[in-house]
């Protein structure tokens, strides 16, 4: 069965946003092999050395995280271009010194056998015990500078030209709609969501490359240090914001797209501008979740953690996944396909709030953080949370110049949903058994929750090699009738 969504792009996509799509999706497929390479070696089905797990355990990380985001700006890109003028060439500028970082960091990975993890947690870097040398930890912390280089520079062109349209990125946010209470119904959401995430992403950025700078000077300067609770800290204020930040500029191909589904549109109102405003404060004030068991941590950080854990999830479930529901609510909305995966997402982002409410308790943190729970946690939102996204803006964007072959799609569809649960609910249901997490051998009491993670990847893995043979041929051409 073949279909043609209508045309209902307002303009061509362009071929950076296919660049970033093209890659994203591509990239993403090579890391769910890796992670299923380190789940067979855990369920004792492959022989991985310790030290090749740890440096594959550092790609699918790094991976991960990274393409995340350079999936999210794509979207962002796309739809915030409609409304403000951007940046091609920055566009390209941050490809370019995205696809430079990727080289160091593979190159200081399989050439250097750097395996520090993605966190690169002060002085790790430096304390390899004859694993790597300084120059490769060098290239890992200089390949992730370039990223966040050219991120930053993504950000302040969005801002730059966020504010020239409407005067602030906090106008852009809607603050001054919020605080004067008149609200102007045609502000886009997207100029909202793209409007936060360049305020907390830039800061993010920032206080990464502090660190980063410090750490590759104390590779070749080791006098010159810096406080490990401080860094530590800096680390975690980076990783979460950023991770998040990915997230959220995925979420504009909900807003922007899902109204076209259903035929109805996504207005803004006041709710939702605080609720964008409150999820901008959360996501920078609770990092300190990530350090509950640091018990030199200040203690009124660690409450306002655990605080900021239990609100944090508000703002998602009340103005997104819950105003998802009304928009399609007796909308006679047509499921087709890239609506499908839209939905998934919302249920992937509202249901993976849970368990980091859970792990963001002070006292079930200290049993939990460091087991299979925390990876369980993450792979719920970025599998069935922030992919289903990106794949539900690839196929319309593509579906509208090519024909879908439905019924196939579908059968991808609920095979990755089925597979993604199952995977994710191993890694909780470890978690909860107390398997801990980063060992990259499990005695065999554990393995059975390893086997049941390595089997439901595989089938993740066999739907997404569907997806990503139809959003690729899609991308390379643009005839009309043809299916995938």
């Amino acid at each position: 069965m073949t279909t043609h969504l209508t045309p209902i792009e307002s303009k061509d996509t362009s071929f950076g946003v296919k660049l970033y799509l093209g890659t994203s999706m591509v990239v993403v497929l090579l890391m769910m092999v890796v992670g299923l390479l380190m789940r067979a070696a855990q369920a004792g089905w492959l022989d991985i050395p310790a030290d090749i797990f740890y440096q594959l355990m550092t790609t699918h990380g790094a991976g991960m995280v990274g393409i995340a985001g350079l999936a999210g700006a794509g979207i962002m890109w796309h739809f915030l271009s409609r409304h403000v003028h951007l940046s091609r060439t920055v566009l390209y500028i941050n490809y370019g010194l995205f696809l430079s970082g990727v080289v160091l960091i593979l190159g200081s990975i399989f050439w250097g056998g750097y395996a520090g993890g993605w966190t690169f947690l002060w002085p790790l870097p430096a304390k390899s015990m004859g694993l790597w040398s300084a120059d490769a930890a060098a290239s890992f912390i200089l390949g992730l500078l370039l990223i966040g280089v050219g991120f930053l520079i993504f950000n302040l062109d969005a801002g730059l030209a966020i504010t020239r349209r409407y005067g602030s990125v906090l106008r852009g946010l809607g603050l001054d709609q919020l605080l004067s209470g008149e609200i102007r119904s045609d502000h886009p959401p997207t100029v909202v969501a793209s409007s936060m995430v360049i305020i907390v992403n830039t800061l993010g950025i920032l206080s990464g490359a502090v660190v980063l700078v410090v750490t590759l000077a104390n590779l070749y300067f080791p006098e010159l240090v810096i406080n490990p609770l401080l860094a530590k800290n800096l680390i975690y204020f980076f990783g979460h914001v950023f991770i998040n930040a990915t997230i959220y500029m995925s979420v504009i191909a909900v807003y922007e797209l899902l109204p076209v589904y259903a035929g109805r549109p996504w207005k803004v109102s006041r709710p939702f501008y605080a609720a964008w405003a409150a999820a901008t404060v959360f996501v920078m004030a609770v990092y300190p979740h990530h350090l509950l068991l640091d018990a030199v941590m200040p203690a009124p950080l660690l409450a306002l953690g655990q605080i900021v854990s239990y609100l944090s999830g508000i703002p998602v479930l009340l103005v997104t996944a819950y105003g998802a529901l009304l928009l399609v609510y007796r909308s006679g909305i047509q499921w087709q396909v890239p609506a499908l995966w839209l939905m998934l997402a919302m249920f992937g982002w509202a249901g993976g709030v849970i368990p980091a409410i859970v792990d963001g308790t002070i006292q079930i943190n200290k049993v939990m953080h460091n087991t299979m729970w925390v990876p369980g946690h993450f792979h719920f939102y970025l599998l069935i949370g922030l992919l289903p996204m990106v794949i539900g803006f690839g196929l319309h964007i593509t579906s509208a110049h090519k024909a879908l072959n439905v019924q196939l799609q579908r059968t991808f569809f609920f095979l990755y949903f089925a597979g993604a649960v199952a995977f994710s609910v191993a890694f909780l249901a470890g978690g909860w058994a107390s398997v801990p997490r980063r060992w990259a051998q499990h005695w065999p009491e554990w393995m059975a929750y390893d086997q049941v993670g390595s089997l439901a990847a595989m089938v993740v893995i066999v739907a997404m090699v569907g997806v990503v043979i139809a959003l690729v041929r899609r991308l390379l051409e643009r005839n009309h009738g043809t299916t995938a």
